[in-house]
């Protein structure tokens, strides 16, 4: 089953595979975020390797598990053919109330058919207080009228 948009991409079918991914991600919902993945898919994540659905499945389980009240904003940095570039910046609290900035960039490459096969990504996490903030809305999609990364300067 196809996954558009499909490849290759223009700067709008670019930007709406990011705005997709975004919000699966910001759902938290575990399984119908590895839908978007090849079954065989492969990653990294910071220092941690893995391949194939269940494996992606195993680890944002225990991501979202850690990391509470999980916001994300993706913004579009390059394309070309069936690869994505993209940087990111989401804010989570851990179980001790302690906030967090997370920056990081990812690549991405797709099949033909708009799953994504590979994803690389780095990402450096950075202590704030509650009061700096930046992402206030109701968990789940971020509002179109909230600032993107480059409007809040990130």
């Amino acid at each position: 089953m196809n996954r558009p948009p499909l490849p290759p991409f223009t700067a709008e079918t670019a930007a709406q595979k990011v705005r997709m991914a975004e919000d699966a991600w910001n759902t938290r919902d575990c399984a119908r975020v590895a839908l978007a993945y090849t079954p065989d898919s492969r990653w990294r994540n910071r220092v941690e390797f893995l391949q194939g659905r269940a494996e992606i499945e195993a680890f944002l389980t225990r991501k979202w598990s850690r990391e509470l009240d999980y916001r994300l904003i993706k913004e579009l940095w390059a394309f070309r053919e069936n690869r994505i570039a993209v940087r990111f910046a989401y804010e989570w609290r851990d179980d001790g109330g302690h906030w967090f900035r997370s920056y990081g960039n990812e690549n991405w490459e797709f099949d033909e058919i708009g799953l994504m096969r590979v994803r690389i990504a780095s990402i450096n996490d950075l202590p704030i207080e509650e009061s700096e903030r930046k992402y206030h809305w109701p968990l789940g999609r971020r509002p179109d009228d909230h600032p993107s990364l480059s409007e809040l300067g990130l």
